[in-house]
């Protein structure tokens, strides 16, 4: 599964067959293969990004996501929130958390707020559970996931959790690989994916931007 896992920057995903599955398409270069399925955890323009989805979409895909991203989109859009379960072409996804507690805008006012219901996605692929994120830091929502395989998560510090933050994270879910994301693209140093990968009890593996 990991030889079908390419990182594309920042937190753009795109996990080959049987379906064709992007997370968060943002800055995307040329000859991306069209996408099966689109899933944008929130609205903010580096995740939910028009112009990249633009690139990808097909007549037949289907875009998953929040109420407020959708409003951006056009096409078989599918609203989810928090908690929510919804099987698409034999890929079971599910909707999970993703917010704030320690970074903020504004003196009490998270950049991703609990009550935004923005979320990041476990979805089944040929019986390998794979975990992206989204916008988060290590909320407690994170130690119900099971049977996680694969996890993506964001490690920069800048909006989401920190390298440290992370590792905790990682122990929580217990995942067979953690894969660092949220570096480069101007935010965040790729130095914190490999901080994450020298503390963290699991193994982590460190891709190449694509």
């Amino acid at each position: 599964m990991l030889e079908r896992i390419h990182w594309l920057g920042h937190d753009a995903i795109r996990v080959d067959g049987p379906e064709t599955i992007y997370f968060d398409p943002y800055q995307l270069g040329e000859g991306q293969p069209p996408a099966d399925i689109i899933l944008i955890s929130h609205e903010h323009h580096d995740h939910c990004s028009p112009e990249d989805v633009a690139k990808i979409q097909t007549e037949t895909t289907i875009i998953v996501t929040v109420a407020a991203a959708a409003e951006e989109l056009t096409g078989d859009i599918r609203i989810v929130e928090p908690g929510d379960q919804i099987h698409l072409r034999g890929i079971e996804v599910e909707a999970v958390p993703a917010y704030n507690v320690d970074k903020f805008r504004s003196p009490g006012e998270p950049f991703h707020p609990k009550e935004a219901g923005h979320v990041g996605f476990v979805v089944t692929v040929d019986d390998k559970r794979i975990y992206h994120a989204g916008d988060t830091d290590f909320i407690p929502e994170m130690a119900e996931l099971r049977d996680i395989d694969i996890a993506l998560l964001p490690v920069s510090g800048t909006y989401v959790m920190t390298a440290e933050e992370a590792v905790e994270a990682s122990e929580a879910i217990e995942p067979e690989v953690a894969i660092p994301m949220h570096v480069g693209r101007g935010i965040g140093s790729v130095e914190s994916a490999h901080q994450f990968k020298e503390q963290a009890a699991v193994n982590v593996v460190i891709l190449d931007v694509e």
